[in-house]
């Protein structure tokens, strides 16, 4: 018997940063909503402050103002479990600053580790992943400049969702597989009839 497969997808995580602070920019922010800021300093720029890139709202710097590129941590850990396919989407730019590249480190835990480094003059840009999971595993999200010049990439509009393929329950089928004995005995009861009443 053929089994049947349902998938699910659900967003897990969707931030533009737009929100925060009111709305305002502010250097060394550290009171994110959705994210911890785990190791160094960012920058919550835009809006008119320091806005290097117009008219896209509040994004992170991710090398804030101390000398020590940031690290931002999801304050929710997700747990995902064999045969989840997860996705990542998010925005990058270039730090539009002293002509240089930059990079930043994204994870996710075991199931996802990359360095994505940009020149000074990249456009935001957005980059997407799919990973396909293989062992139940609960993870971070997590996004870590790399440096310490006071100059970072840009980063916005971060999104995690995750589709789930369900298989119906063996007691489930053990349901099906009951009416289906029930009809067939059925079956064989009116075609017993039928002979019997031509003999």
């Amino acid at each position: 018997m053929a089994t049947s497969h349902t998938a699910k997808a659900a967003t897990l995580l969707s931030d533009n940063f737009n929100s925060e602070n009111g709305g305002v920019g502010s250097l060394n922010y550290n009171a994110f909503t959705n994210w911890n800021v785990s190791g160094g300093t960012v920058d919550l720029i835009g809006n008119g402050f320091f806005d290097l890139f117009p008219g896209n709202g509040l994004y992170i710097d991710t090398d804030g103002s101390t000398n020590n590129a940031g690290r931002i941590t999801s304050k929710t850990a997700f747990t995902f479990n064999p045969g989840d396919v997860v996705d990542i989407s998010f925005d990058l730019g270039g730090a539009r600053r002293r002509g240089q590249t930059n990079s930043v480190i994204v994870s996710l835990g075991s199931l996802f580790n990359e360095t994505f480094t940009l020149p000074a003059n990249q456009a935001l840009t957005t980059i997407s992943r799919t990973i396909n999971v293989t062992t139940l595993t609960t993870a971070n999200l997590a996004f870590e400049g790399v440096g310490g010049d006071n100059v970072g990439l840009i980063l916005d509009n971060i999104t995690l969702s995750r589709t789930t393929t369900s298989i119906p329950e063996p007691s489930a089928w053990l349901g099906v597989l009951a009416l289906g004995a029930l009809g067939t005995v059925s079956i064989s009861k009116r075609q017993l009839q039928k002979v019997k009443a031509k003999a």
